[in-house]
């Protein structure tokens, strides 16, 4: 380890060659990519081409295959031998195709997943990959960040991060600036640095990063362990436990027609190696490699609609939700946050309309205030705005040219060109630039010197910083000043505090309010006026915050900064507006039709979250629960309330968890948005847990099944829409090559009793199963979702794979198909037709493309679906066709399949008599639609 740790901070930027004013230029970041290299771990390789190619030979099914093609070559028949490995080589390289492309499927997702840092660079805030970061980098810590690699720290107020991975203490650590003295000291101790892959749990921070990649603490940590495979998913365990009971079920088969050909006089060789081709037909080996590339291109597709999977499970899981419980801001509304309304005590700013008036003694443009043109703005509105703007952690570079930008009342204060933070922060700092208050300007004359970060249960944030008086007044000192008034009408102290947070909270924490150009008593008809203020604006879907401030005499002792809150003094209230996102309304009613139930969890005041509740169509009753109302309900009374209210609001992230807990024991399969640190808990407790890809902390993602890359509800709808296609998916999959199997085994199984020669030859058996579990069955695996898919009520994660008829179809339409196809082949015998048994092959054959077009849907007629609605479909059933003819009209593969070349007629009637489990199939979808009706 180097020791950073001894240095101050000057000596460590000096040492890395960064100026601290500039930070690195784009230049010399790529420079020191090149010779670092990326900022990530090394992981194992991915598995190799020809070892997927390697496994794929080695598999249990292949195995029996290749001893039955050795043990027909011992006893002299090379035909059947060569065939049985012919088979083999191609089932093993379809198969290394199917893996191979799932492996880069879930490649590129993983790719996705890649945490991102705010780093000083050419005198602006950037946000890149974290891989990109190099040796040198200043970055920006915030509660809730990931630490994205190892750094030594410039600055921190009230800065904490878990470093239990490396520690094993659980608590959080307190960091500070000052250079540490000591030799090898051990990691717990190095309370100046932060460490790759660890959280900040409070505060916030920059540094400088000292080390990346696997020369981090947490990279030497990596070069001694192993990765780990890829565990099953809930339903892959389920599939496998269903392959091993359909295995023993092969085998008791695979025994009784082998001592029926036997006691009938068989070959014994000719037994042994149909058995054994039978056995492998039966179980469906396929199914496993369907499974993963159906739940890769099921996340491929998520994944196109912004939706990132993060753990496997979760694309199974979301096709089972019965409620959705989501945040409001920025999930429900498109949180492109604008300021609005400036309430002050006794009067009310409409920004929307005031900015035409008040720059009319400008050029009379539409722009922002000018230095020099005698404009000074009142006290309460100045206060409101430089509390708004200087109690904030939005980084907004190149400012000056914003303060020069023409103002568009119809672009959103949010939408600040390479503005980094949180949207109600920079819409904050935004407003108060187009009234000319320029932040830069305002930390000139009003530096930073401590904080209490905003915490989800205060609901507020506070930041303590110097006046700074150096000649009494500060007119001539920058634009910004020219628009205050005079230094003297501050409070006569060195500090002053600026708190901002929910108007609730605050006024708890006021004893007065600021009226003109002086404080005055906080009275019940004061508090009651800016309540009632807060309510009517609430009331019209406007977000509302308040601001107050304090001055301070000396500085709180660090961590104690929270003790300022008290005695403030209220200011005004701040209104922006955050529109509904028009596609969340019809992403509630999709969720409505699919019996899934939205529930709005929500930080904001109760009244606001109604008025969006209500226009999206969530609420019917008007019924809500606040935190306060939540505090004062034991678990089993909150569960008697859950079914009925839709609307939560000021809730804390535990109380979060309380809302899960109640959903889910009344039987509910919970999703749940969250964004914060402390949303953490929830989003584990919940069956699949939500995080926000914009606004989210690294934790909150950490702990999260699912990521929104665009916060949008409407998204969180799709990814339920596409885990319920990939479930169906996989069923139809199962549906469809059991129910050909079953036919099989009925052929086979049957063909003694009415004393026919055995109808299918081994290699006959294993093509078959070759065409089933190849083209036709990943097609199956990518086809679109159904007409009913979401208007109809989720079904239990927990249910049978055979449940709503799967079993019932594989049963009696397989042994229905068996049958007709052996009284056919048998008539065909009776009559001495000589290819018979090349009409039952093909028949069998055939009949399996036309079954995968009639099991593409559970309900709907492929003739109101169309071919073209599921093309990969419609190109498996042509090549399936084109190689199936292959064999029965090329001669060289007819000897090794040992088919006849068909009459037309033959080929006619094999095709007429393989649509019997189609039409089966589409007969009883016809009579189950008319009985739903």
């Amino acid at each position: 380890m180097n020791h950073w740790y001894q240095f101050d901070a000057t000596e460590v930027l000096r040492q890395l060659n960064t100026n601290p004013d500039t930070g690195l230029s784009a230049a010399e970041a790529s420079r020191r990519l090149l010779e670092s290299g990326p900022n990530e771990l090394r992981e194992l390789p991915p598995k190799k081409p020809w070892v997927m190619l390697w496994e794929q030979f080695t598999a249990t099914t292949v195995l029996v295959l290749i001893v039955a093609a050795v043990v027909a070559a011992a006893l002299g028949d090379y035909k059947d031998a060569a065939a049985i490995m012919a088979i083999v080589i191609f089932n093993g390289i379809l198969g290394f195709i199917q893996e191979y492309r799932a492996g880069k499927e879930f490649a590129a997702l993983k790719k996705m997943a890649v945490p991102k840092a705010r780093v000083w660079r050419d005198r602006e805030w950037q946000q890149v990959v974290a891989s990109e970061l190099v040796p040198g980098d200043i970055v920006q810590l915030e509660d809730g960040d990931q630490v994205p690699a190892d750094a030594r720290l410039l600055e921190c107020t009230n800065l904490r991060t878990q470093e239990s991975a490396f520690t094993g203490e659980s608590e959080s650590v307190e960091k500070s600036v000052a250079p540490i003295a000591g030799e090898s000291l051990p990691l717990g101790d190095l309370h100046n640095m932060v460490f790759m892959g660890t959280i900040v749990t409070y505060g916030r921070g920059r540094a400088v990063v000292t080390e990346t990649g696997m020369n981090t603490e947490l990279g030497k940590i990596a070069d001694s362990m192993q990765s780990v495979e890829q565990e099953q998913t809930p339903l892959q365990r389920r599939l496998d436990q269903l392959g091993r009971r359909l295995a023993l079920m092969a085998l008791a088969l695979v025994g009784v027609i082998f001592a029926f050909g036997i006691v009938r006089g068989e070959d014994f060789e000719m037994m042994f190696i149909t058995a054994v081709s039978l056995a492998v037909a039966i179980i469906p080996e396929g199914l496993p490699a369907v499974v993963t590339i159906a739940l890769a291109i099921g996340s491929s597709r998520m994944l196109k609609r912004k939706a990132l999977i993060r753990k496997l499970p979760a694309v199974e899981t979301l096709g089972s939700v019965t409620t959705i419980c989501s945040d409001k801001t920025g999930t429900l509304t498109e949180n492109r946050m604008t300021v609005t309304i400036l309430s002050l005590a006794g009067q009310r700013v409409d920004l929307r309309e005031s900015f035409a008036e008040i720059t009319s003694r400008l050029d009379g443009k539409k722009s922002i205030f000018r230095p020099g043109d005698g404009v000074t703005l009142p006290a309460p509105m100045a206060i409101t705005l430089v509390g708004s703007s200087l109690c904030n952690n939005a980084l907004i570079p190149n400012q000056k040219e914003l303060h020069h930008q023409e103002f568009d009342e119809h672009r959103p204060d949010s939408e600040v060109p390479r503005a980094i933070g949180d949207p109600t922060e920079i819409a904050l700092v935004v407003a108060a630039d187009r009234l000319g208050l320029d932040k830069d300007e305002l930390e000139d004359l009003f530096p930073r010197v401590a904080e209490a970060p905003f915490d989800s249960d205060r609901k507020r944030m506070t930041t303590i910083h110097r006046i700074e008086r150096t000649d009494g007044d500060w007119k001539h000192r920058n634009s910004t000043a020219a628009l205050l008034p005079p230094v003297s009408s501050l409070p006569d102290t060195s500090y002053i505090a600026f708190t901002k947070g929910s108007v609730d909270g605050l006024l708890s924490r006021c004893k007065q309010v600021w009226l003109d150009d002086k404080p005055d008593p906080l009275t019940e008809t004061w508090d009651q006026q800016i309540r009632s203020q807060n309510d009517r604006l609430a009331s019209s879907g406007t977000r509302v915050l308040g601001v107050a401030f304090r001055p301070v005499e000396t500085l709180p002792e660090p961590g104690a900064e929270v003790t300022v809150e008290q005695d403030l003094i209220f200011v005004g209230l701040v209104g922006m507006l955050d529109p509904a996102r028009p596609e969340a309304k019809a992403a509630v009613q999709i969720c409505n039709q699919a019996g899934i139930r939205t529930v709005m969890i929500t930080g904001d005041h109760p009244l606001m979250a109604k008025h969006i509740a209500e226009e999206l169509d969530i609420s019917h009753n008007g019924r809500y629960l606040t935190g306060l109302d939540l505090s004062r309900l034991s678990l089993a009374e909150l569960e008697q309330q859950v079914e009925d209210v839709s609307i939560y609001a000021r809730v804390s992230p535990q109380q979060k968890l309380s809302i899960v807990d109640a959903l889910k024991h009344r039987g509910h399969i919970v999703s749940m948005t969250g964004d914060g640190v402390n949303d953490a808990p929830a989003l584990s407790k919940a069956d699949i847990g939500v995080a926000m890809g914009i606004t989210g902390t690294d934790v909150a993602k950490e702990a999260a099944d699912m990521v929104l890359l665009n916060d949008n509800f409407a998204t969180i709808v799709a990814a339920v829409e596409e885990g319920r296609v990939i479930y169906d998916n996989i069923r139809k999959f199962i549906r469809y090559n059991l129910t050909g199997n079953t036919s099989g085994v009925v052929i086979m199984l049957l063909a003694p009793l009415l004393a026919m020669p055995l109808p299918l030859r081994p290699t006959q058996i294993l093509w078959i199963n070759l065409l089933a579990d190849g083209l036709l069955a990943l097609a199956l695996s990518v086809e679109p979702a159904e007409s009913d898919v979401m208007r109809r009520p989720p079904y239990p994660p927990n249910e049978s794979v055979f449940s709503r008829g799967v079993g019932r179809d594989i049963i009696w339409v397989g042994l229905l198909m068996g049958i007709v196809f052996l009284l056919v082949g048998d008539y065909f015998l009776e009559a001495r037709w000589e290819n018979w048994q090349t009409m039952v092959f093909s028949t069998l054959a055939f009949s399996r493309m036309s079954l995968a077009l009639a099991m593409r849907s559970e309900r709907d007629s492929l003739f109101r679906q169309g071919l073209l609605s599921n093309q990969p479909m419609l190109v498996a059933v042509l090549v399936t066709f084109s190689l199936q003819m292959a064999v029965i009209y090329t001669p060289w593969l007819q000897g090794l399949f040992e088919t006849q070349a068909l009459t037309t007629q033959e080929l006619w009637i094999s095709l007429a008599i393989s649509t019997v489990g189609f039409w089966v199939v589409e007969v009883q979808k016809q009579f189950l639609r008319w009985r739903r009706k």
